[in-house]
């Protein structure tokens, strides 16, 4: 069962301060849905009505990288990749200097069993060998290429822990005056 409720995810245009959701299955073959809907939208970006902000592809590249590596992680690492689990994309512009991603994932997966016949420290000693060669480098990404990043409870009572959790990144938007150069 999902928390994150339904929201249409028709076209929209993000202007300042305001927020663009979009909701999406828990499935890792969503993944270039994400990105191109999420390139689609910060196209439309816009600072008022008649103003376009405009932003570098650089940056436009950034944004999507990151957006790729938060979903991945709420997939692979949350009951959103369950069967009927959702990720919940968010962009904004809270301020004239600020765009910002927030990913909302359907909370802490259950503990997987061992396999029958390893023990515990086998298996995870194995298994984290093997993550770290081809594996867990999204949030130090997102730690590299984003001006501020973070996460948090979707709530912040502690009965609310396995709610849900909420991952964000901020990434500095050009001024009128650059964006135009």
């Amino acid at each position: 069962m999902s928390i994150v409720p339904y929201i249409s995810t028709g076209p929209v245009t993000v202007r300042r301060g305001e927020l663009t959701p979009r909701v999406y299955p828990g499935d890792l073959a969503q993944t270039s849905r994400v990105r191109a809907e999420l390139r689609s939208d910060l196209a439309r970006l816009r600072s008022t009505q008649d103003d376009p902000i405009g932003l570098p592809d650089d940056l436009v590249d950034t944004v999507v990288l990151c957006a790729s590596e938060a979903f991945a992680n709420a997939v692979e690492h949350t009951r959103s990749g369950e069967p009927g689990g959702e990720v919940l994309r968010v962009l904004s512009a809270p301020t004239p200097q600020r765009l910002r991603l927030v990913i909302v994932d359907d909370g802490a997966a259950e503990p997987y069993p061992d396999s029958p016949g390893e023990s515990t420290a086998e298996h995870t000693a194995a298994q984290d060998e093997g993550d770290y060669a081809e594996r867990g480098r999204g949030l130090l990404l997102i730690d590299t290429l984003a001006a501020a990043w973070g996460s948090h409870p979707l709530v912040a009572f502690p009965f609310c822990a396995g709610l849900g959790t909420v991952v964000w990144a901020e990434f500095a938007l050009p001024t009128p005056q650059e964006a135009t150069r």
